[in-house]
């Protein structure tokens, strides 16, 4: 890993270029600087010997006192030995300025009134911060940072230099250097913004931001309207740009390159900004070309750091638990050559026989703990087993039939649905606050008996089951009244006698399928729940929200198991790997985050989309996933490698239904384009070659072959498609609303 984060670089002429001395350069006191090392990007120490001015005298004592009551000794003898302060000369000027510690007056009134000092005299460049130790950045504290500015009329000629620069560069280095223009560009900005100068920010606004990539137009749209200090403070948004660092991956030559530049025209301004602001991730080897930047380009954060990819992560499928299969030798074998996609590749390395071998990609079986098989399960997985064997195989010659269900006359506004595992019952949520449950087959939907009617019922009888149920309930759709607030997201348990939904209303309720009543709300987010989903196991299930992070769940808790915080935008979609250890979400930052089910980790972080995303899917072999976006497109990430792999463009809209069919061999995808497109998902799988120095650089080469991937494209009339479900035979079932407009 080169991840180097150089110093900070002293651009003064009269003295010797050191830009290697400190590692951070950030310039935050804070209470918790544990390592030891002060970092202060833009004090230049005075040379041994020599007498500082009275302003920067008084700062030091006050920096030296707050280094002593934190007991970092080391830093102390090193910051008296370079500033020529001797022990009676700080004692001196410390009992006059305030009694020292603990005596009256502390290091935080000292430092305030250094800090006063320094705004009157403009030639102080350190302005302390106030200590804080909350563990959540405040506001004003965050924007503070940006007090330290230069004259604001130089701002466009140092911005202005820079780009003249870089564009004068060669090619190999230009598109490299070419990822500091957003991130300076908008810091600058607000440095401007927060010491109010509205008429040189707008006219720096005006005059770079048509500069920027077409993909940051959203974001420059907000930025715009942000023309005082006061618009800033309470900003969520702003607040997450300035604490989280934007992360650039730049060849260490193009870095070399853009270093010296700054050195010789003294561009303090521009090289303070990279130092506390931005991260760069320096590589060694060849600069990456135009496109392999913007394929990896337009999260909120820059990309992610290649480290987090790196991170072990088991993505291979549990084994099946044995069961008996009442098949005779023909249908066995057939059901090993066509089996539940779960064992596919299982049984594929052992020649159709049943392997007893563990994945070595695949976890631990009780890594997690996950709910045991009840009897009624195992009758479910002998039925799946049965009808597995009549399934069609897909390929590009053998396409799936595909049936639509149109939502007629929906003046309610649905807003979100899902089928079952067996493709028996569909549930729709609306913006009335309803959810409304439908029966797909003509089996109608029943509640189950009062408790004064189960008594009279036999309870050793064969058909109890049949019998505890009123059949003058009997209906094809269930209406489940409880939320107060559009319904965003459902989904059905693996068992079928359980519902989720999630709302506007910051809960996620419960619903049972034998009562269609509510069971139990799980309140823990404050905002509106975008999505919520059951695990492949049961048990666990996932929400998403407006409050940027993602919640695990086991139903019998009602308290959040785990929470993943990461995100610096809302969580609008999530979904559980098919081995149940890892939930990947999906994000308005842009970005698509795999979280660890047993730690909270995050283990990776995909970059690439250029807009929201609004649905993901994992391949059946757990191997892969795919994402797609407000943008348009379909990304495929190696979980693995943790590595782009494919890029499928040709819808014209945001897609919000993504489905791998039962063996994986295609892909389909919905829009609001009103079109469902095929992929041949197993084409693009097999092209990507991922080897490991690919892995290491993330030096990627996507080919620009989504026409040969599309194997067709199927338009609805008027009807923008909301979800896909392959069946147990893959026969594809697509729904959405019907639009009259």
């Amino acid at each position: 890993m080169a991840a180097v984060q150089d110093g900070p670089m002293e651009l003064d002429a009269e003295k010797e270029t050191k830009p290697e001395i400190l590692s951070d350069g950030t310039s935050n006191l804070s209470g918790n600087t544990a390592s030891g090392t002060l970092s202060s990007s833009p004090l230049t120490a005075a040379p041994a010997g020599a007498a500082p001015k009275m302003e920067d005298q008084q700062t030091l004592i006050a920096v030296l006192q707050f280094l002593k009551r934190n007991k970092l000794t080391e830093s102390v003898d090193i910051l008296r030995r370079e500033a020529g302060l001797g022990e009676d000369q700080e004692a001196l000027d410390g009992s006059g300025a305030g009694k020292g510690e603990g005596d009256g007056g502390d290091t935080n009134s000292l430092l305030s009134r250094v800090s006063m000092a320094s705004a009157a005299a403009p030639q102080s460049t350190l302005t302390p911060m106030p200590v804080k130790s909350a563990d959540q950045p405040d506001v004003s504290v965050v924007l503070s940072a940006y007090s330290q500015q230069g004259d604001p009329f130089l701002y466009k000629v140092y911005y202005s230099d820079l780009k003249n620069f870089i564009e004068s560069v060669l090619d190999c280095h230009r598109a490299e250097l070419s990822q500091l223009f957003y991130p300076l560009f908008v810091h600058m900005y607000l440095e401007l913004v927060y010491n109010n100068n509205e008429n040189e920010a707008k006219a720096f606004f005006e005059k770079f931001s048509g500069d920027q990539e077409c993909y940051y137009q959203d974001d420059l749209r907000i930025l715009c309207g942000l023309t005082k200090k006061e618009h800033l403070k309470g900003n969520e948004a702003l607040l997450d740009f300035r604490t989280s660092r934007f992360v650039l991956r730049i060849s260490r030559d193009s870095y070399q390159l853009l270093k010296r530049h700054l050195q010789e025209r003294h561009n303090n301004q521009i090289w303070n900004i990279i130092q506390e602001h931005l991260y760069i991730d320096i590589f060694d080897g060849i600069s990456r070309s135009k496109g392999q930047i913007d394929s990896m380009s337009g999260s909120l954060a820059g990309e992610a750091k290649r480290e987090v990819n790196k991170i072990k992560v088991f993505y291979g499928l549990l084994k099946e638990p044995e069961i008996e299969v009442p098949l005779d030798d023909e249908d066995d074998e057939a059901e090993n050559e066509e089996g539940k996609p779960k064992k596919k590749k299982t049984k594929k390395d052992s020649m159709g026989s049943k392997s007893k071998k563990q994945d070595p990609n695949a976890p631990q079986q009780n890594r997690i703990p996950l709910p045991e098989l009840k009897d009624s399960d195992k009758l479910d997985k002998i039925m799946y087993m049965k009808e597995s064997t009549k399934k069609i195989r897909l390929g590009p010659e053998n396409l799936p039939s595909i049936c639509f269900y149109t939502f007629l006359n929906a003046y309610q506004g649905l807003t979100a649905v899902d089928f079952t595992d067996d493709s028996s019952l569909l549930a729709g949520g609306f913006a009335d606050s309803t959810v409304r449950v439908w029966s797909v087959t003509p089996k109608k939907l029943r509640k189950v008996k009062s408790a004064a009617e189960l008594n009279l019922i036999d309870k050793e009888s064969d058909d109890v089951l049949e019998r505890i149920m009123d059949e003058k309930t009997a209906s094809e759709s269930k209406i489940l009244y409880g939320h107060s607030g559009p319904v965003y997201g459902v989904s059905f348990s693996p068992d079928r006698n359980y519902l989720l939904s999630s709302s506007e209303d910051g809960t996620i309720r419960l619903w049972s399928l034998q009562t269609f009543t509510c069971l139990v709300g799980y309140k823990g987010h404050n905002y509106p729940v975008w999505d919520t989903q059951f695990s492949p196991f049961g048990y666990y299930f996932v929400s998403g929200g407006h409050d940027r992070v993602a919640r695990l769940w086991a139903t019998d808790h009602y308290q959040p198991l785990r929470i993943f915080a990461g995100h610096l935008a809302d969580v609008t979609c999530t979904r559980f790997h098919p081995n149940s250890n890892y939930v990947a979400t999906g994000s308005t930052d842009r970005t698509v985050r795999l979280w660890d089910v047993l730690n909270g980790n995050c283990v990776r972080i995909f970059t690439g989309h250029k807009g929201p995303i609004h649905s993901l899917a994992f391949s059946p072999n757990g191997k892969f996933l795919a994402s797609g976006s407000t943008d348009g497109r379909v990304l495929l990430w190696d979980i693995g490698h943790g590595l782009m792999i494919g890029e499928l463009k040709g819808h014209t809209d945001t897609i919000y239904a993504l489905k791998f069919s039962r063996d994986g061999e295609i892909l389909a995808s919905g829009s609001m384009d009103n079109t469902v497109r095929l992929w041949d998902s197993m084409k693009a799988f097999d092209e990507v070659e991922t080897d490991d120095f690919t892995a290491a650089t993330g030096h990627i080469h996507l080919p620009d072959n989504s026409h040969e991937l599309l194997l067709g494209t199927y338009h609805s009339k008027s009807t923008p498609v909301t979800h896909l479900h392959f069946t147990r035979r893959n026969l594809l079932l697509a729904t959405g609303a019907y639009n009259s407009q």
